[in-house]
């Protein structure tokens, strides 16, 4: 091929590299495909299970709980957790393939050099070359090709943030959970106290006179599953311990201090809309990210049936001893060149390639549609729940009120000799049981708390803030 016919190859491949591709469908366009209940929702329509605030959705939800070991669990988990550290992997791993697919684009440059010895001694053969090689992308192949892997890079991103906010909201859930176990264990604790008391009393009475064995063996039996229902709540406390010691990536000793009651309540938050859940939710993006990963491996696949040129050009040396070159050539001597390849006949592999790429693409939006299906009903349901234990919990705190204004009466007619201490004693069993069943529904509705955040998709962290803007006159051009 002359130089001038090269260059006439080359000015036209550069001119088709050029050709733009095409362009993955938006979150919109996606929507539109899908299942009928996501594709029908509007910017306003509201959530039917709880239609509250529709404000934005908060970030920083960690810090309403005003927590500082709390705090300092979430940081642990995020340095340690496992299944996150694997997480973070996948994202390295993503990028790399995003730089692999960059490569393909580029030309490529290599040395070559060979030598070698005659019998008799001295140098036979020395060649010195240098070789680019460059591959204009005519029909997009390749620069789909890095499109869909700077698509697989931002989902596998948008997948590792949802993994964050996951670990943390679990972390939460966990430290609550322990919490809650340390009191109930304590409660629990005090109802032996009490029934030990009412087997003392029963005793007692059988010994005076007005008792009997049937009121000593119900004691005993009463005292019994108190004393059951304590282990079992030191079980729940302990094995809370070594779950949390497991979110954060400590060896599960039991050895963490759970705090003293429980954080206070806030007020309830705002649920935006479910359309900007759709558009905010990390693993909603990385659905979506998945879908343009599957276009763009569909124009790749497509363009693969297509022919393809590689340009190249090099430049060699050569030295012998046992070689005569002619006169006329120039050493070093160099040259450009290019060579086309037209799939013609493969099998018929090249369109069940194209085939599997679309299939793959359907695929992502199912896999999408499902996604936001189970994103909606997470929301819904957890919205129910909250609204459920926001009616809930003045229930029983009022019967927690009153079960403690019937413990004082029975206080008081001891005191006057009215009953005698067993009815003192069954009521503080009583209000214990009540303090349970309170204490029980004031956890839940904190992990609900922190599922409806997560559920939302708002961050447990404050988003970074944007650099500050200069202006010309703070920050005057370099003269």
């Amino acid at each position: 091929m002359t130089l001038p016919r090269i260059a006439q190859v080359g000015a036209l491949a550069l001119g088709l590299a050029g050709c733009a591709v095409g362009t993955p469908p938006t979150g919109s366009d996606i929507r539109q495909q899908v299942a009928a209940p996501i594709a029908q929702l509007t910017p306003t329509d509201p959530w039917k299970a709880a239609p509250g605030s529709t404000a934005g959705i908060q970030d920083n939800w960690l810090a309403t709980f005003e927590d500082a070991q709390l705090n300092a669990l979430v940081a642990e988990a995020i340095a340690w957790n496992p299944d996150l550290r694997v997480a973070s992997t996948k994202v390295e791993q993503a990028a790399q393939y995003v730089q692999l697919a960059r490569a393909a684009l580029l030309p490529q440059v290599n040395v070559m050099g060979s030598g070698g010895a005659k019998m008799g001694g001295g140098d036979a053969l020395q060649v010195l070359s240098l070789g680019v090689s460059w591959e204009p992308d005519l029909w997009g192949r390749l620069r789909y090709g890095r499109n869909a892997a700077q698509e697989s890079y931002a989902s596998a991103q948008a997948d590792f943030e949802f993994a964050r906010q996951s670990i943390a909201a679990t972390t939460a859930r966990s430290w609550f959970t322990a919490r809650e176990s340390r009191q109930q264990m304590l409660i629990a604790d005090e109802m032996v106290k009490a029934s030990q008391e009412l087997v003392r009393l029963a005793n007692d009475r059988q010994r005076i006179g007005p008792g009997n064995e049937q009121d000593v063996a119900l004691a005993r039996v009463t005292l019994g599953n108190f004393q059951d229902a304590a282990r079992q709540a030191k079980l729940a406390y302990e094995q809370s311990l070594r779950a949390l010691e497991l979110v954060v990536g400590r060896y599960p000793a039991a050895e963490i201090k759970a705090s003293d009651g429980l954080p206070a309540f806030t007020p309830a938050l705002p649920s935006g809309l479910p359309l900007e859940m759709l558009e905010r939710r990390p693993d909603m993006i990385a659905a979506e990210r998945r879908v343009a990963a599957a276009f763009n491996r569909v124009g790749e696949a497509k363009a693969a049936k297509l022919p393809r040129i590689v340009l190249s050009a090099n430049i060699a040396a050569i030295q012998s001893d046992i070689l005569v070159l002619k006169q006329s050539y120039e050493n070093p001597s160099g040259g450009v060149g290019g060579r086309i390849a037209a799939p013609i006949y493969q099998g018929g592999a090249l369109e069940a390639q194209a085939e599997i790429r679309t299939l793959e693409q359907k695929e992502a939006i199912a896999q999408y549609a499902r996604s936001a299906l189970r994103a909606l009903g997470d929301v819904e349901n957890t919205l129910g729940a909250d609204l459920t234990l926001a009616q809930r919990e003045p229930v029983l705190r009022a019967v927690l009120k009153d079960n403690e204004r019937a413990l004082a009466l029975a206080q008081t007619s001891y005191r006057v000799g009215r009953v005698d201490q067993r009815a003192v004693l069954q009521q503080q069993l009583s209000v214990q049981v009540a303090r349970q069943a309170l204490l029980r529904v004031q956890s839940e509705q904190l992990s609900q708390r922190v599922n409806l955040h997560l559920v939302l998709g708002g961050s447990f962290e404050s988003p970074p803030q944007p650099p500050p803007e200069t202006t010309a006159a703070a920050s005057p051009p370099p003269k």
